[in-house]
């Protein structure tokens, strides 16, 4: 899971509220940027890790939601 350090690191950084969806998205197309150049197995791996991370979160997120307004 995106740890709390990596997104309060990435909220100092970009000046603003970032979610951890958007932490792992955003590792994801880091992976995406590295495979355009060079093609690395833990690569495709981890861009699919974080797809899968970026997914759970939001099913997550949903079901919190959904908790809250029920």
């Amino acid at each position: 899971m995106i740890s709390q350090k990596l997104l309060d690191e990435a909220k100092k950084l970009l000046g603003g509220e970032i979610t951890a969806h958007d932490v792992a998205i955003c590792m994801a197309l880091v992976k995406v940027a590295r495979l355009m150049h060079q093609h690395k197995k833990d690569s495709y791996l981890d861009m699919a890790a974080y797809a899968a991370i970026a997914g759970e979160i939001e099913e997550r997120t949903k079901k919190e939601n959904n908790e809250k307004s029920a």
